[in-house]
């Protein structure tokens, strides 16, 4: 009879893979849902992801399973040495060629993998999954703060003149520049513009919170002659594409930063520029020039989006050649030197 129940019904032979309740992929997917709940940007939940993932090929790498005790202290501390002394630099990168592949990561790059881990464990703890926050005891790495590099006048000039702008997309990349340029924007605000974002007759962009790193709205001015150039560039998107955004592929989808980067440095070559040039370039370039030529820091700010007055004073660097014309026009020698400068005796007595 019991036979007779089973008959044509499916007979379950094999365990199907279970995730326990401390497998480090479940919980950061539940981490990754909160974060997206209280507001995080799509960038900040981008880059968790691509620093879990590797922190996930480290454990691979040392053959620790992914659960909860791989968020141990000495793990953690060895997950850093690691990346200082073992980690190949652009190891597996499509575009970036042998010589680059040094070994050892940034300072920097180590300490914004660290805040992903730090986040993902602080969740954990004040969930109560963890009972303690393992990454309290670890310590971020000490940056250098090395020379911000920009570009000379010339150079911008070079860059500017280096697309073919009878082609749209030479042309497209050519109105992002002036964009990125006169707005100071960072690459993902500016990539994000739709036209609605623009006021053409007051020619002011309108940052909104959802694409600014900060997640707060600012309005930043720009030039009248960016202003028609961008005007222009809607005109040849409309007549193929129906989008709000501003900038477009040649197949009228958003154009993403990766690709806007690699075309940035083949206009580079094609303007014999040597620098590492890169969208954020323009934003040190540009605030830079802005400094120099006398915009007070607390508009800088307004502009950059900067909620820190300190933040504009690092991110900005003053050319070496603007230094001495400071200081040559402030120095107290200068005022008391001359007075003092009188004939003096060519003869000396010796005693």
């Amino acid at each position: 009879m019991s036979s007779n129940r089973l008959k044509g019904k499916r007979i379950k032979q094999t365990r199907a893979t279970r995730r326990t309740l401390d497998d480090l992929h479940v919980l950061f997917t539940t981490f990754t849902h909160v974060k997206e709940a209280e507001g995080r940007a799509p960038g900040t939940l981008r880059q968790y992801r691509e620093n879990f993932h590797y922190f996930i090929e480290y454990l691979n790498e040392k053959d620790i399973a992914h659960n909860l005790a791989a968020l141990d202290t000495d793990i953690i501390r060895n997950y850093v040495l690691y990346m200082r002394n073992e980690k190949v630099k652009f190891e597996g990168h499509r575009f970036k060629k042998e010589k680059h592949m040094t070994i050892g990561l940034s300072e920097s790059t180590i300490n914004t993998r660290l805040k992903t881990l730090r986040a993902f464990s602080r969740y954990l703890y004040e969930e109560r999954i963890l009972d303690e926050n393992p990454l309290l005891k670890v310590k971020n790495l000490n940056e250098p703060l090395e020379e911000i590099e920009t570009l000379s006048l010339v150079e911008v000039k070079q860059l500017l003149n280096a697309p073919d702008k009878r082609k749209f997309s030479d042309f497209r990349d050519f109105v992002l520049m002036n964009v990125l340029l006169d707005g100071m924007l960072r690459i993902s605000e500016a990539l994000t513009l739709t036209i609605n974002d623009i006021d053409f007759e007051n020619n002011v962009i309108h940052v909104r919170g959802r694409n600014a790193k900060s997640r707060k709205y600012r309005i930043v001015p720009i030039q009248k002659q960016t202003s028609k150039l961008v005007i222009e560039l809607i005109t040849e998107n409309k007549i193929d594409f129906d989008s709000e955004y501003i900038f477009l592929t040649n197949y009228g989808e958003p154009i993403d930063k990766d690709h806007f980067n690699k075309r940035l440095k083949s206009f580079a070559r094609r303007a014999g520029i040597k620098k590492n040039v890169h969208p954020h370039l323009f934003r040190h370039t540009s605030a830079t020039a802005a400094l120099e030529s006398g915009m007070d820091l607390r508009h800088l700010q307004l502009i950059l989006g900067h909620s820190d007055l300190r933040m504009v004073m690092r991110y900005t660097h003053l050319s070496k050649q603007s230094l001495v014309d400071q200081q040559n026009q402030h120095s107290i020698i200068k005022q008391v030197v001359a007075p003092l400068n009188r004939d003096r005796k060519t003869n000396r007595n010796h005693f």
